[in-house]
């Protein structure tokens, strides 16, 4: 029953994430991705009672939702290079001062004992959901965007299933028990094999690829993948790679908040996965790690 609940649910989100990142114009893309970081820091502030602390709520939202609004209002769809640069200086300077704000907030505590570790989960919140989230709006703004994007989510969710299945049918050496007990690593070796096939997929296919989303009106002609001369294929494994061990660890990270906090689920939002958090941990990861390729690529 758990897993009938998890494919319908994956089956209605997946079309409707697929059409959001290949079609929705950036300020589109980013108040859904504000919408998301404030559900899924939602659900970790929740977390973070469980550790005895009395997080700032709203101050916490307000925050996170101002850096969404800056992203949503500085798109430059003709000029990437630029629209990267006043991502990092907008990004840079948030989380410079998200501590500052935080502990001044703080000082209107009765206790200040729990004005440290209240701002201390409200800057973690920011970093750790609201930037990487940031990360993929930008990352849809360069040139390749939707491609791109769509490349991550296809290694990143393929690297996901195969973990699942081949872990639970031939998983014999536990990787993590303490804070991870059904995670072996014959399922993250066949995760890694998948985001490679995957990965190596996408490249050979991407112009054919970009061409149907492009005749389906599902892109337009600079968010797909166009060049008639492909880079060689090394780079685009270790790019696979990386992101497929970035995503693994985003679970892991995951599972030990929630360990920590003795839960299973983050949240119960999603039927069959869980909270919000559940659904997007592996991404929180995987997302920085495209995002610097995507940009390093744009500086050549």
């Amino acid at each position: 029953m758990q897993l009938l609940k998890r494919i319908a649910t994956a089956g209605v989100l997946i079309p409707l994430v697929l059409v959001l990142i290949l079609r929705a114009p950036i300020p589109v893309l980013a108040f859904v991705a504000a919408f998301v970081a404030l559900l899924t820091v939602t659900e970790l502030l929740k977390l973070a009672e469980a550790y005895g602390i009395r997080p700032f709520y709203r101050p916490t939202y307000v925050f996170v939702a101002l850096y969404f609004v800056l992203l949503a209002i500085h798109p430059r769809d003709d000029k990437p290079l630029l629209s990267t640069a006043i991502f990092i200086y907008s990004t840079g300077f948030a989380a410079a001062i998200a501590a500052f704000v935080f502990l001044v907030i703080g000082m209107r505590n009765i206790d200040l004992r729990r004005s440290f570790p209240a701002a201390a989960v409200s800057v973690f919140a920011f970093c750790y959901v609201a930037l990487p989230l940031g990360f993929l709006v930008q990352v849809r703004e360069q040139w390749s965007g939707a491609f791109l994007l769509l490349y991550l989510l296809l290694v990143v969710w393929a690297g996901d299933i195969f973990a699942y299945f081949v872990g639970r049918s031939l998983g014999r050496h536990f990787m993590s028990p303490r804070i991870s007990p059904k995670k072996t690593w014959e399922g993250a070796l066949a995760s890694m094999l998948a985001s490679l096939v995957v990965g190596m997929l996408l490249y050979h296919y991407a112009l054919p690829i970009s061409t149907a989303l492009l005749n389906a009106h599902l892109v337009e002609q600079r968010d797909g993948f166009f060049a008639l001369q492909k880079p060689p294929l090394w780079p685009a494994l270790l790019l696979s790679a990386a992101i497929n061990i970035a995503a693994q660890l985003g679970d892991l990270v995951e599972s030990l908040i929630k360990r920590g906090a003795g839960v299973k689920d983050s949240g119960a939002l999603l039927p069959g996965h869980g909270g919000m958090l559940d659904r997007i941990d592996a991404l929180l990861f995987a997302a920085p790690v495209l995002w610097y390729y995507a940009a390093w690529r744009v500086m050549q």
